[in-house]
């Protein structure tokens, strides 16, 4: 990856690629209400991150930021993922990343980032998410996001975003 020299207001020097990788994970499938209220990762969740976990690994996707929903089931999904794609990087706690929220906060966050970063949350904001930074609209949903899928979308400097490709757990094997 290239690596940018920009000036920063004020004076200093801060360096950015000019190529940064977005991967929108929608937690794995979770236990019921009924089963439990906590709403952890049923055996299936886990085993289908454990095993979108290993392909990402294999195929050499690492990431230096992780993020997710309070929710059981985000928390889990990243630790699994992180375990693999992000060694020694603590995952953060978003407030913005809750099913019902607006993407549009989330959006304005990410305009200064410039670091791979993974987002494990939920629907419909990872749909509406996906719209919005690829569209600037939350409709029409462009990803038929199923629980385990991840999208990586990728964009050039401060540039427009574009999907990089998706994949869920079932093609995956199970």
């Amino acid at each position: 990856r290239m690596v940018e020299n920009h000036a920063r207001p004020g004076g200093g020097q801060r360096f950015r690629r000019s190529t940064m990788k977005l991967y929108l994970v929608q937690h794995g499938e979770a236990c019921s209400k009924e089963v439990d209220p906590r709403r952890p990762l049923s055996e299936q969740g886990r085993a289908d991150i454990e095993r979108l976990a290993a392909f990402l690994g294999k195929a050499g996707v690492r990431v230096e930021r992780v993020m997710h929903s309070g929710k059981l089931r985000a928390v889990q999904t990243a630790q699994i993922l992180s375990q693999t794609i992000a060694p020694g990087v603590e995952a953060e706690e978003s407030g913005l990343l809750n099913p019902n929220d607006d993407p549009r906060a989330f959006d304005w966050q990410s305009d200064a980032w410039d670091r791979d970063t993974l987002i494990a949350g939920h629907l419909p904001f990872m749909a509406k998410l996906v719209s919005h930074l690829l569209i600037e609209r939350e409709e029409p949903v462009l990803v038929a996001y199923r629980p385990g899928t991840v999208v990586c979308l990728e964009r050039e400097g401060a540039g427009l975003w574009e999907i990089d490709w998706m994949i869920r757990p079932e093609l995956l094997g199970r």
